[in-house]
């Protein structure tokens, strides 16, 4: 069984995919979520499940503290893999150096990395965008893709109306992913779509 710890910022709806997933065929375990805010409902969602939440807002720290508090909090938990799950903050330490490091993003990266890929798609006029699950780096949206799935864009979608429908798409995608890659012997070999 892997553990997992989940970084997530908002409303912990791709969290709550993982703490969802079927028993069967599941292969990892959510060891502990860590937020950047304490009013993050994925914490809520996270002590309902009674799995450890963390908070780890950034007041009173520089950048490089808040970074380093980030790395010593995953790493007290000696996690197999880091999920960044709509967590809004860009990973600047070693970490996913150190363990594999994974995002779910809101678009067809390369296109329309950073935090407002759903508003830049609809800005751009593109047919479509979709979802992507890489390994973090130190970029910003620019590791290895794992997975990816189209969405259409639709006539008269606004950047909420598309989003939701990015956001089934991704559920399903990371669950997937997850389960795929803690199948694998070696976390760091990553997956490819057939």
């Amino acid at each position: 069984m892997r553990k997992l710890v989940v970084l997530a910022s908002g409303s912990g709806s791709l969290l709550q995919a993982l703490i969802d997933a079927p028993a069967n065929g599941v292969t990892y375990q959510i060891s502990a979520v860590i937020g950047d805010s304490p009013t993050a409902t994925a914490l809520t969602r996270a002590q309902s499940a009674g799995i450890p939440a963390i908070a780890l807002p950034k007041t009173g720290l520089s950048a490089d503290q808040w970074q380093q508090e980030l790395k010593t909090a995953v790493m007290s938990f000696a996690p197999d893999l880091v999920v960044s799950a709509g967590f809004m903050r860009i990973i600047k330490s070693d970490l996913f150096k150190l363990i594999p490091t994974i995002n779910a993003h809101p678009s067809l990266l390369p296109n329309f990395p950073g935090s407002h890929a759903v508003a830049d798609a609809l800005a751009a006029g593109v047919s479509e965008t979709g979802a992507t699950v890489h390994y973090v780096d130190a970029g910003v949206d620019t590791g290895e893709i794992i997975a990816q799935q189209a969405v259409q864009v639709l006539p008269g979608d606004t950047e909420s109306s598309l989003h939701e429908r990015i956001k089934v798409v991704e559920r399903n995608q990371l669950v997937s992913v997850v389960v795929r890659l803690c199948q694998q012997d070696d976390l760091w070999a990553g997956l490819r779509d057939d």
